[in-house]
């Protein structure tokens, strides 16, 4: 008869695939690029030959602008994760399903 494969071998759990991090190099060009952002429109706000409370309402709205960006990017990542999160419980119960499953069994 031929020899049954073992479960670990067919699906080993090593194969899960490893989440893909950014590089030093991409992170520190996103916060120099924020920074810059980030001052520019403040001194550009700053230098506005505008009234102060037009200033102020014009540095307030870019800070709400800033939080709202921030917010909306967590929420989409964390929906992006428990996406990924249930997909990997399906494919474990999937494994467990074919590495409980005896083909040869007689019905």
């Amino acid at each position: 008869m031929w020899p049954v494969p073992q479960p670990s071998n067919l699906f080993p759990m090593s194969d899960t695939p490893v989440k893909q991090q950014s590089t030093a190099a991409f992170y520190g060009q996103s916060v120099a690029s924020f920074a810059i952002a980030m001052a520019a429109t403040g001194i550009g706000i700053y230098q506005l030959n505008a009234d102060a409370w037009v200033r102020g309402f014009l540095a307030i709205a870019v800070l709400y602008l800033v939080t709202s960006a921030f917010t909306l990017a967590k929420v989409i990542r964390d929906r992006q994760e428990a996406g990924q999160i249930v997909s990997r419980v399906d494919q474990a119960r999937l494994e467990k399903l074919l590495a409980e499953h005896d083909p040869f069994e007689k019905v």
